[in-house]
């Protein structure tokens, strides 16, 4: 599994030690961190074979971060990996169980749907509902339930093949960029549900959403991708007809 890490504060090794009390291997590909984080991964990687940590030199965006980790895990003949963030919103006690939703089925995509408390900002709910709709009208409705949420199992190959065609799916739109441009290449899904927790500052919480600057980053995500949309709607709709068609 890989865990993206920009200075993730103090959930981090918190983190990473629940993932790896789930899973082996696990790899954390620190972006850039400048907060310390980098050394101290790497000294918790010093006593422990499972944990793997790479470290980009600058800066890049989780996607960026991503495709780094899902290389290096092909070159090692990995195939499907599962992306977890480094700041302790995601689940880590559904690992084992995405991770064998993935071995049943591993042509499709494993989303995880996010079952929201109280710490839930609303603002954030009500944007995720916009691209949660977005991103369903640009598949023709193939039942994605959140389009944000990271805690995910990929294929690989398709994953890398997309994001390689692609000079977006870097940053902040790397998550909802991704489940269209898989849906589009006829990866199926399954939506699995988690439990998700946002923490406050004093929780140990960090968060680098910016509302602004991220959410013009989705608006222009979803406006580049509608022109595609356009093209491939007749073929997407013969897909669909077809798939309706034979009772899938």
């Amino acid at each position: 599994m890989l865990i993206p890490s920009y200075n993730p504060g103090r959930k981090a090794l918190e983190t990473v030690r629940a993932a790896r009390a789930q899973w082996d291997p696990v790899w954390v590909i620190v972006d850039g961190s400048t907060d310390g984080s980098a050394e101290t991964l790497c000294d918790m990687a010093r006593g422990d074979r499972g944990l793997r940590v790479l470290v980009r030199a600058h800066n890049g965006g989780k996607g960026a971060a991503l495709l780094d980790g899902l290389m290096a895990a092909r070159r090692e003949g990995f195939t499907h990996a599962l992306a977890m963030d480094a700041d302790g919103q995601h689940p880590a006690e559904r690992i084992r169980a995405f991770m064998s939703a993935s071995a049943s089925e591993p042509a499709a995509m494993i989303l995880g749907d996010p079952v929201f408390d109280e710490s839930a900002p609303t603002i954030r709910l009500r944007g995720r509902r916009i691209a949660n709709w977005c991103t369903n009208l640009e598949t023709l409705w193939a039942g994605v339930h959140d389009t944000l949420f990271g805690f995910r199992v990929y294929p690989i190959a398709p994953l890398i093949e997309v994001m390689q065609r692609s000079r977006w799916m870097r940053r902040f739109d790397f998550d909802p960029e991704a489940v269209v441009r898989l849906i589009w290449r006829g990866v199926p899904l399954v939506n699995l549900p988690a439990p998700v927790r946002y923490f406050t500052s004093e929780q140990g919480g960090v968060s680098h959403f910016n509302y602004w600057r991220d959410n013009a980053l989705l608006t222009s995500m979803y406006l580049r991708l509608c022109g595609e949309f356009l093209v491939r709607l007749p073929w997407l709709g013969a897909r669909r007809l077809a798939r309706s068609g034979s009772g899938r």
